[in-house]
Parts: structure tokens; C-alpha cells; sequence
């Protein structure tokens, strides 16, 4: 019979393929003894060729062949029957004794008269995937306890793949680019990624990069030492040595002229920053986290950001969808925004009225989720029931897409013009109008367009007197 050791020996192309297979290989002769491992599998299990040599398998106590441990011998192994094992989860043991999680497979090797001369099995490590499913599990769980995204409250498909990403992002150390218009809340998500990864206990610092000039935001991102300009009276610790060990969220990413660009692209890739007017180079460990409203690729293709940086910036994009590309989520984020006003406010609403509700689905939010908070609590100075109305809105929202009609008057009253032909109202034009109306609240209304309940809470608002004085 063939000696499956001297076959392999011989065969140097054979050789050179176990040693470049990436996966663990290793090979054992009929009665068992290991006679080829590869580089793979001494990186797997910590036992070189030269410590494994001649052993039986059973050193790796394999924790699940057919069912069961492994027999006592290899003429108990029922590889020998069946040919084969197909790809199977188990345990083994490291060198150093712990444990590790694999996937093995195996196969009987056969000569040309179809005898048995031996076997190949192939081990695939699991412990990095399976650490990541942990992370995975984890980051779920910790995610439902941020308030559902401390208000980034979705339902719609669109905003359920966010939360998928930023789950993922959980295993990952790498950088993420959060792209979306303004008030989509990129600043929410990123805190939430920060709240649910590894260094959830470590600081997170946050910069508006379109907040500073190119010498200030360079101070403020990378500290400074004593005299580097005029007014550095003393040390000052950058924005990145600050977050050290945490998360560092650079807003506004798209913002950042040419030189602070060049500086950020080192610290992507060296991990250390260097203080204005200092020389020595400063090890940090951080997570990078963007965000920007611009269109970065577009930029790119004008030369105005470096292609290098933008590819390092978003290894790991996350796009975040319009308010109006999402209109279901609309009635979650309203009853949110409403409870947290009572909480702040003392009342008690309810909720909104369905021609008020229905005003919000048309309206096509311009300022997305930033601006539906607002318009909210706009709505509560001027509600004064248990549910806000269309006459509480704010005249932007109100006077556009809006088709409600005005609730009969016990009184005829000419009729209102159309909602899209208001003008702004504020408090010098009603101030105006009443004076010349002779404080007649009815006529105000059909000047500007509004019900006369909404002139009331308006001269209530603006601390207008009921009457003329």
C-alpha cells in the first residue's frame, strides 16, 4: 500500500498548495497519525508540524464527530465507512488549553485500486466570527435600550436597515461616514453606534467642523503648545488626544479645507497626531466617526476634498433617508415629540387632530426631523386643548398641501383665501391689522387667512391685548 507521508513528500506542487490553502489542512495516514499540517493550522491550534507530528488527531479533542467525541481509535472512526464528513461546528483544544470554535470537514483519500490511504480534513476557525455574532447580539440588545435611538423612532423599512448597520458597526472598529441632509439626525446615530461598540465606556467628543476657521479648527482638533501663535499662553489638548481610547464625531466633515484634510488622513493611518507648533509625534487611539450633508464624491471630482481621505472616511457609509422619503414613520415621530412636550411643558395632549396629521403627511419637510420637533413644539405654545389643530401649526407648514377646511362659524364671515395664498404672520403685521380693523379679530382672520381661534392664540402668544388700549 502507498505511504500517504511519502506520496506527499515527494509532491512538492502538492506541498506549495497546503502551505498557501489559508484554511487548516492537515493529513493523517490509515492508522490515524498525523503525516502533513499546514502554516494554517499551527496559526490555528499553536502546535507546529515538528510538536504534531506522528500524534493522533485525538490531541485536538475534536468535540463533535458523528454525533460524538472522538473514538479511541482510528479504526473506530466511521470516516472510514461513510468517506466523509460534511462541514460540521465543533470544539478543539488550543495548545495553551482553551478552547476554540471551528468548522471541520473531512474527507478519505483513495488510490487508483480505491483503497484507503488516508484522510483530509480541513479546519475553519469560527472564535473571530463568532466573538462578531456576539458583538452583534449585544449591540442589539443595548440598542433597545437608547430609546429606540433617542429619537430616531422608524418603522419604515428604509430606517430599519439604518438600525441594521449601526448593529454591524457594533463589530468593527472601522471608520464611518453618516451622509444625510440636514436635521436626518446624524449626530443621534452616531452617538447611538458609540453607545452600543467597545469603547461605550471611553469619552465621545464631538466637533462641528464648519463652526471654526482653518486655524482654529486645527487648534481645536489637535491641541497646541505653549507660544505655537499669538494668545497660546499655555499647552492645550487637542480634540483627539481627548477622545483617546473613545470615539471622536468630526460634523460637518465636508467643511474642512485642504491642510486640515491632509492632517486627518495621517491620523487615519498612523494613529498619531502631531500639536500645532510641536514636533513630537502623539500615539491615539480612537474610533472616527463623519458626518456630512454635502455630496463628498461630488467634491472629489472638483478637487475641493482629497480622494485618498474620502475612501478612508467611508470604509463604512451609512446613509440616512430624507423625512419625506420615510412618511410612515411621520405618526411615531409625532406621538414622541408630543410626549416629550408635555413632559417639558406640563399639559397633557393627547395627540394631533387628523386634518392637522394629514397637513404633516403632505408637507415635504425641508428641515426633516429638526424640523418636525419644532414644528411640534411651535404647536404646543398656541394649543390649548387636549389635541393639537391645523390653526396651531406653524404658517409654513400649515399654508402648504394643506386642503382642510375651516369648521363652520355660528356667524357668517366671508370665506378665508386659499391656504397656499397666506402671507407670513407675525407680530407686527397683526398688530397692524387690528388697529385698522378696529381690533376686530374677525377681520384679522380674513386679511391673513386665519381662523379666529388662531388670531386669539396668536395675540396671546405675542402678548397682544384683547382689546385696544
Amino acid at each position: 500500500m502507498e505511504n500517504i507521508q511519502q506520496a506527499i513528500e515527494k509532491n512538492e506542487l502538492l506541498k506549495r498548495l497546503l502551505e498557501a490553502i489559508g484554511d487548516g489542512v492537515f493529513v493523517l495516514d490509515p492508522t490515524g497519525k498525523i503525516v502533513a499540517w499546514n502554516p494554517a493550522m499551527e496559526a490555528i491550534t499553536g502546535y507546529s508540524f515538528k510538536d504534531i507530528k506522528g500524534k493522533s488527531c485525538r490531541i485536538l479533542k475534536f468535540s463533535y464527530c458523528f454525533g460524538k467525541d472522538c473514538p479511541s481509535g482510528m479504526h473506530n472512526c466511521r470516516i472510514l465507512k461513510t468517506g466523509k464528513i460534511t462541514p460540521t461546528e465543533c470544539m478543539i483544544s488550543h495548545r495553551d488549553g482553551h478552547a476554540l470554535s471551528v468548522s471541520k470537514n473531512a474527507r478519505v483519500i483513495r488510490n487508483n485500486r480505491g483503497q484507503i490511504i488516508g484522510v483530509i480534513e480541513t479546519v475553519i476557525d469560527l472564535t473571530a466570527l463568532k466573538n462578531a455574532r456576539l458583538k452583534m447580539e449585544e449591540a442589539t440588545r443595548r440598542l433597545g435600550e437608547l430609546n429606540r435611538l433617542d429619537g430616531i423612532i422608524a418603522k419604515s423599512q428604509v430606517m430599519q436597515n439604518v438600525f441594521s448597520f449601526i448593529k454591524a458597526s457594533a463589530a468593527s472598529e472601522t471608520s464611518i461616514l453618516i451622509q444625510g441632509e440636514s436635521g436626518t439626525g446624524k449626530e443621534l446615530v452616531a452617538k447611538a453606534i458609540h453607545s452600543i461598540g467597545e469603547r461605550r465606556n471611553e469619552p465621545m467628543i464631538t466637533v462641528n467642523c464648519s463652526a471654526l476657521s482653518e486655524s482654529l479648527l486645527e487648534s481645536e482638533l489637535f491641541g497646541h503648545v505653549k507660544g505655537a501663535f499669538t494668545g497660546a499662553g499655555r499647552d492645550r489638548v487637542g480634540r483627539f488626544e481627548q477622545a483617546d481610547q473613545g470615539t471622536i464625531f468630526l460634523d460637518e466633515i465636508g467643511d474642512i479645507p485642504p491642510y486640515i484634510q491632509v492632517k486627518l488622513l495621517r491620523v487615519l493611518q498612523e494613529k498619531e497626531i502631531e500639536r500645532v507648533g510641536d514636533s513630537l509625534k502623539r500615539k491615539v487611539n480612537i474610533r472616527i466617526i463623519t458626518a456630512t450633508n454635502k455630496d463628498l464624491k461630488s467634491l472629489v471630482d472638483k478637487g475641493l476634498f482629497r480622494e485618498d481621505l474620502y475612501y478612508r472616511l467611508k470604509v463604512f457609509p451609512i446613509y440616512l433617508p430624507p423625512l419625506r422619503n420615510r412618511r410612515e414613520d411621520i405618526p411615531l415621530l409625532v406621538n414622541h415629540f408630543i410626549k416629550l412636550n408635555n413632559k417639558i411643558s406640563g399639559k397633557a395632549v393627547a395627540g394631533m387632530a387628523k386634518l392637522a396629521l394629514k397637513t404633516f403627511m403632505e408637507y415635504d419637510w425641508p428641515g426633516n426631523i429638526r424640523e418636525l420637533a419644532n414644528a411640534i413644539e411651535h404647536a404646543f405654545v398656541l394649543c390649548s386643548g387636549h389635541q393639537i389643530e391645523p390653526e396651531d401649526l406653524p404658517v409654513e407648514i400649515s399654508g402648504q398641501n394643506s386642503t382642510y377646511a375651516e369648521p363652520p362659524q355660528s356667524s357668517p364671515e366671508p370665506a378665508p383665501p386659499r391656504k397656499n395664498q397666506r402671507r407670513p404672520l407675525d407680530r407686527e403685521r397683526l398688530l397692524r391689522i387690528l388697529r385698522e380693523s378696529g381690533w376686530n379679530k374677525a377681520e384679522a382672520a380674513r386679511q391673513t387667512g386665519f381662523s379666529r381661534a388662531a388670531i386669539w392664540k396668536y395675540m396671546k402668544k405675542w402678548d397682544i391685548p384683547m382689546q385696544s388700549e
